[in-house]
Order: C-alpha cells, then structure tokens, then sequence
C-alpha cells in the first residue's frame, strides 16, 4: 500500500475512499483499543473493542467535519472515543450490569508458546494504570501505552499540552511509588501469575 500524505489522505477518506480509510484504519485502530483497555472504565460491561468500533463509526460519520490533518485525525478519534466511553457509562448506570474481568476473558497470542508472561504483565500495567486518577490514567495510557506525542494527547482528552504534561509527570510519579512500595510490601505480582 503506497502511505499518502495527511491532508490528502483525509480529504480522500472524507469522499468515502475505502483506501484512505483503511489506511486510517491500519494508522490508529490497534492504539486505540489498547488505550481503551488501559484507561479507567467507569462500566466495567464496556468492552475496548465495542467502543472502539462505535468511535470508527461515529468518525465515518463526521469526518466531514473535521478540519485537520493525517496526525491531527489521532487526536479525534481518541476523543470521540473517549466521549463513547463516558456515554456507555451513563447508560450502564441505569441497567446495573457487572461483567466479567478482562483477565477472565482476554488472552491472546503473541507467537511465543507461552503467553503467560505477557498476559500478567499486561494484567499488572493494566491494573497499575487504572490505580490512577482518571486524567492521569488516560494521558499515561495515551503518551506511554499507544505512544501518542503530548499534541495528540491534547486533542484526544480535550485538556490542554500544560495539563497534558503536568498529569503525565503525576501518573508516573504515583505509579513508581505504587511499584516501589508494592515491590516493598512483596505486592506486585500480577493476579493472572497467582497460583502458579
């Protein structure tokens, strides 16, 4: 697939053109269910998956909207994102679902033949990040999980670069105490690596 440049892609997806949109699509659809999947999720029914598939779909109907470039696109889909996730938590409010944790219901594989590892790490970054307050969850899980610049972040969360950078610094400062003093107190040993 022959990469295009930014405007041009966009104003090539904005006509409806399936390559563009699947070039976005190959850009940011990984990054982006993996941030969902390390942000806090006030409806512990929501699935990354879903959500993310609800932002494409929102993002297919307002790209017409949207003024910006192939790097500025990150940052608004992340938030259209990150608004359907707020949504689902106020609908999950009224209907009182519980669901089923991810660690009961997500593995998969890496091409290794053991993804226990990798599970339990990502098990442990998972629940150390949702440890956080929310802000500071989401621009850690945006900048240091799906490796979005400070720019982007902003856009994404709606905050500005200061706040992005000042909740960045806080996340990880309290999360390096977390592993420091669960290190200490023998607690950082991930749930899915219990029982072993």
């Amino acid at each position: 697939m022959v990469r295009v440049e930014g405007d041009e892609l966009v104003a090539r997806a904005r006509t409806g053109d399936e390559a563009a949109w699947a070039e976005l699509y190959g850009d940011h659809a990984e990054r982006l269910v993996i941030w969902l999947r390390h942000v806090h999720h006030p409806d512990p029914s929501a699935d990354a998956e879903d959500i993310a598939a609800e932002a494409w779909l929102i993002a297919a109907r307002r790209v017409a909207d949207f003024e910006g470039d192939r790097h500025d696109f990150a940052g608004w889909l992340f938030g259209i994102a990150r608004n359907v996730s707020r949504h689902s938590h106020r609908a999950s409010r009224t209907r009182r679902t519980t669901a089923l944790g991810p660690e009961l219901l997500e593995v998969s594989g890496s091409g290794s033949t053991d993804p226990a590892p990798r599970v339990a790490g990502d098990d442990l970054a998972r629940r150390l990040v949702r440890t956080l307050p929310e802000r500071e969850a989401q621009v850690v899980a945006c900048i240091d999980v799906v490796g979005l610049d400070v720019a982007t972040t902003s856009r994404a969360l709606g905050i500005s670069t200061t706040a992005v950078r000042v909740a960045h610094h806080r996340g990880l400062r309290r999360l390096r105490q977390r592993l420091a003093a669960g290190a200490s107190a023998g607690d950082v040993t991930p749930r899915s690596a219990e029982g072993m």
